[in-house]
């Protein structure tokens, strides 16, 4: 095993530290070492993502304790052995403990194949030879899905900001007719919910937008902020041990929301009293969105099936039906990928999408009409990116499938 090296030791130059994982550059540097390695020497992560061989560039360099240098007598046999310990499943030698490890004694045990020199160069060459055409392949692969990264932006940015469909005010200026306009949809909203609030006491107007949070819409539209348009709740605050009264029911945690879906195939149950079940009920056409782990990642809930509740690490946002659920969704994806929340986060270190900065948060308020020419055309372009990805990600599966397929058959005795 290597030797134990914190971060906070690592320097710009010196003595190369290699540690585990995938990279082949160095981990960073240290001023000595009493222990050095050279160019006959390999590394192979022990601990995490096991098994994984590395060439070290730098020369002398020394290794962490995360992983396993392996010294052979004769350095033309670096590339070999590499590509052999490459072709292994390390599943057998894995030891049973929480974090995947293999130990120095399982490393001594594999046996390498040695077949004669001409052989050997042989293979190498070989596999060098194939996995040249793999790697671009791979690489023009990752180049497509930056591309559909990229386009996928795109069209979330021209969504919010009226460029992806013609505005209503084209339209109905070339159709010579009137319209709801984006500041009379707003106030029709509001005046709607004040009307039909029932809660206690007075009603409170929403947190209206200041100077300091405006945002540039085309004719036609307005801005709101998201307490103007829906109502926001935070979820049920999670502790077992209080929560013994009421009765179970499945919940919404913020590992459930991905951007635009639901994962529920890991939900959890806690329990809920009467007064509760609808406070923290989700109905479909409810936005949930993350507090924080990603911040502001959200999806629309679509099912009217399922009695589903959530946590207090998600707000639900819940529309009276002007204002389309998914524009939100499509707006939360655009400011947050585009780093235009980071700065509303609080927390120095975790990011935190807080209840107080949420509803201050100022959208895009289009015209009804065109709200749902949106976000078809977004969801039109999103189910090509989601097409094109499926087709991308399966080729590279079939990529690292024929890489290990060759590595095996290049070493068959």
């Amino acid at each position: 095993m290597g030797k134990t090296i914190l971060s906070k030791e690592l320097i710009d130059q010196g003595v190369a530290v290699y540690s585990a994982g995938f990279s082949d550059e160095p981990w960073g540097y240290i001023p000595s070492s009493d222990v050095l390695f050279g160019e006959e020497t390999l590394v192979v992560s022990a601990r995490g993502n096991i098994g994984i061989p590395k060439l070290p560039r730098v020369h002398p360099f020394v290794c962490t304790q995360t992983t396993i240098a392996i010294s052979l007598h004769d350095a033309k046999l670096r590339k070999y052995v590499f590509y052999f310990l490459k072709s292994l499943d390390y599943s057998p030698f894995t030891s049973q403990t929480t974090i995947p490890m293999i130990r120095v004694s399982d490393v001594n045990e594999i046996a390498v194949p040695l077949f004669d020199e001409v052989r050997r160069e042989r293979v190498v060459a070989e596999l060098e030879k194939q996995f040249s055409r793999l790697d671009e392949a791979v690489a023009n692969l990752q180049r497509v899905k930056a591309n559909l990264k990229r386009y996928k932006a795109s069209v979330l940015k021209a969504a919010v900001e009226g460029r992806l469909v013609e505005t209503e005010a084209s339209l109905a200026h070339r159709e010579g007719r009137t319209f709801e306009n984006g500041e009379q949809l707003l106030q029709r909203i509001l005046k709607e919910r004040r009307e039909t609030w029932k809660g206690k006491g007075r009603y409170k107007e929403p947190v209206a937008q200041t100077d300091d949070f405006t945002i540039a819409v085309p004719d036609g539209w307005t801005s709101a902020t998201v307490d103007q348009l829906g109502s926001v709740q935070l979820g049920k605050m999670l502790d077992k041990q209080k929560h013994t009264a009421g009765a179970p029911y499945q919940y919404l945690r913020n590992i459930n929301v991905r951007w635009g879906a639901f994962d529920v195939s890991d939900v959890f149950e806690m329990n809920f009293e009467p007064d509760e079940l609808e406070r923290f009920s989700v109905r479909a056409g409810d936005v949930l969105v993350c507090e924080g782990g990603e911040p502001a990642r959200a999806a629309v809930w679509r099912s009217k099936q399922m009695d589903m509740k959530y946590q207090k690490a998600l707000h639900r946002v819940r529309f009276d039906g002007a204002y389309l659920p998914d524009l939100l969704v499509i707006a939360l994806e655009h400011l947050a990928k585009s780093g235009a929340l980071d700065e509303l986060y609080g927390g120095s270190t975790i990011k935190h999408f807080t209840l107080e900065t949420f509803i201050k948060l100022v959208l895009p308020v289009p015209p009804a009409a065109e709200q749902a020419r949106i976000v078809a055309e977004v969801d039109r372009h999103l189910s090509i990116i989601r097409e094109v990805e499926a087709e991308v990600d399966a080729n590279l599966q079939r990529a690292q499938a024929l890489r290990q397929a060759t590595l095996a058959k290049a070493f068959v005795v």
